[in-house]
């Protein structure tokens, strides 16, 4: 066995001191060297007594997926209540995440390009209504693909579509 990297954390919540290492190692014995994660955890009280102690070693295939099973498991237990919500498979993986300048500058220049909405949507992992809610607010009508949405009459500078003498 090899470690690879540890990291050891300690945090102090209310009056008890928890101790946290993660040590990424790979285990040379085999014939095919698997990463693996160990992660121990102990926890001291306020007169340094033993309230909590254990240890998981995991795949680091499964490391990710069994945190959430742990977290979600204690917070049951606790009745602590669940965080944020996870989302469900079916639903787009960027859906209600904010849009910064550089995506508003893609989504524009998709949409003049001629994609459609289900399109776009499939490259921005969102719903094609999200899609459609965001065109006016990058300028672009959602009801005519590849098209701006027109001037309003309050921001022309002439009426009849002519230049102002």
């Amino acid at each position: 066995m090899s470690i690879t990297e540890e990291r050891r954390t300690e945090i102090r919540a209310e009056d008890i001191t928890y101790t946290i290492a993660v040590a990424t190692r790979t285990d040379d014995d085999r014939a095919e060297p698997t990463p693996r994660v160990m992660i121990t955890l102990e926890a001291g009280g306020p007169g340094g007594e033993l309230v909590a102690e254990g240890s998981l070693d995991l795949d680091v295939a499964v490391a990710v997926k069994v945190a959430d099973l742990v977290a979600d498991g204690l917070l049951s237990a606790t009745g602590e209540g669940r965080g944020p919500r996870r989302r469900s498979a079916g639903r787009p993986a960027q859906q209600g995440r904010p849009w910064n300048g550089g995506m508003d500058a893609e989504l524009e220049s998709r949409w003049i390009a001629g994609e459609s909405v289900a399109e776009i949507a499939a490259y921005f992992e969102r719903t094609p209504g999200g899609i459609r809610a965001r065109l006016p607010r990058v300028g672009c009508d959602p009801e005519n693909p590849g098209c701006y949405l027109p001037v309003p009459p309050s921001r022309r500078t002439d009426l009849d579509g002519g230049e102002e003498s």
